[in-house]
């Protein structure tokens, strides 16, 4: 038997990186509520008392920035001087200019329609070159890796019982580990878990322990992948006040991680908040999701990578490749080819399959881009299974 351990982390939603995350999300929804053709690169940063978005917008649309961004920052929970940083009386600074005429030059009419003159999908070409991973495998409902699945369980655990008043000390920063334990690439049990959490200065720390494992952990990890060698650590070195920006400066698209798969593939390094779907780093990254879940969902294999390669200007992708780890029931070329015939990576057939113009990417920024199937994302959805089994029947022959 082989053993091996894999550790994902998440964040909750007052994280300093996710309180950027979620500014520049909820300012793209804002410009493609109005205008949904809106060209989107918006970055922020913070720290104690600032909120700075910056970044290149092309768009029609005419919103009250300032307003979105202390909006974004008062639903996550800062809303009281008291709690280090306070969306009613920060400082918002807005540094935003017109996207690069080179750059929109290459996405507006793409190289390749040029050249060859070929369908209305050729006619966005790719936002930057780059690379981008999806990923799938059969080892949770919603086919994402345990660990990461289990990690954000618990942050969003942790953001519930906050919000509702049932841990109504907590703050709204806080992170949360987990290391699961695999026999034979199978999962098998929890080697460990951490949680820290930010909390108000009076409460007692033992408490907090206390409270966490009784209404965070004990909910979210099923208690048969728990045994009497699991380690537990909540706020391991004691109290934890000051978080958030006020604690740590933060920064649009640092969780990168995080977002998509806790490091269980690789990552082509791009960020997706903030980013308009013309941005490949983003819909690519969603689209190669949306593949490797279908195929693994259609029982084509336990386990799912897609590589896929853009040039900007250029609509093909130009490069793929599929990835089942040994996991295939047919083979890794004849999936390729069923991925060619049933789903089309050019920039734009992506806006269109996936619907990425309307506004959704407020909700996307945390707990991760993938698995969360009750918030009505298109690349979670399962709808080709039937059409991959048909062309998989055919290939097969």
């Amino acid at each position: 038997m082989i053993k091996r351990l894999f550790t994902s982390e998440s964040v909750t939603e007052g994280h300093p990186d996710k309180v950027c995350d979620k500014i520049s999300d909820s300012v793209l929804d804002a410009l493609l509520a109005q205008d949904p053709m809106s060209r989107v690169a918006a970055e922020t940063c913070c720290n104690t008392g600032f909120a700075l978005l910056m970044g290149e917008v092309t768009t029609n649309a005419v919103v009250d920035l300032e307003k979105i961004v202390r909006q974004a920052v008062l639903e996550i929970g800062y809303d009281d001087e008291a709690k280090g940083f306070d969306g009613n009386t920060c400082e918002v600074i807005i540094r935003l200019d017109k996207q690069s005429a080179d750059i929109a030059m290459g996405v507006d009419s793409s190289v390749e329609n040029k050249a060859h003159g070929e369908d209305k999908y050729d006619l966005i070409g790719a936002g930057d070159q780059g690379m981008v991973f999806g990923y799938a495998c059969n080892e949770t409902p919603e086919l994402m890796p345990m660990p990461i699945s289990l990690a954000h369980r618990l942050t969003a655990r942790l953001t519930e019982v906050r919000k509702t008043g049932l841990l109504d000390y907590l703050r709204p920063d806080g992170k949360a580990q987990v290391s699961v334990e695999y026999h034979d690439d199978k999962v098998a049990r929890i080697e460990a878990i951490v949680v820290s959490t930010q909390h108000d200065e009076s409460v007692d720390i033992e408490r907090l322990r206390s409270d966490v494992k009784r209404v965070v952990i004990d909910e979210v990890i099923p208690g048969t992948l728990i045994d009497k060698d699991t380690k537990i650590f909540i706020n391991p070195t004691g109290r934890f006040v000051i978080g958030g920006p006020h604690g740590d400066s933060g920064l649009t698209g640092r969780k990168i991680i995080v977002d998509s798969y806790g490091g269980y593939c690789p990552h082509g390094g791009g960020a997706f908040s903030g980013k308009d779907a013309t941005k490949v780093d983003r819909s690519a990254c969603y689209m190669a999701r949306y593949v490797c879940k279908n195929i693994v969902a259609g029982g084509l294999a336990d386990k799912c990578q897609l590589d896929v390669a853009y040039a900007i200007g250029v609509a093909k992708p130009v490069a793929t490749q599929i990835n089942t780890f040994g996991t295939g029931k047919i083979s890794d070329e004849i999936i390729a080819k069923i991925v060619d015939e049933v789903f089309d990576l050019r920039p734009a057939a992506i806006i269109e399959q996936l619907e990425l113009r309307k506004p959704q990417f407020s909700k996307t920024c945390n707990y991760g881009h993938f698995g969360r199937e009750n918030c009505g994302f298109r690349w979670e959805e399962t709808d080709k299974v039937e059409e991959i089994k048909k062309v998989a029947d055919r290939l097969s022959k």
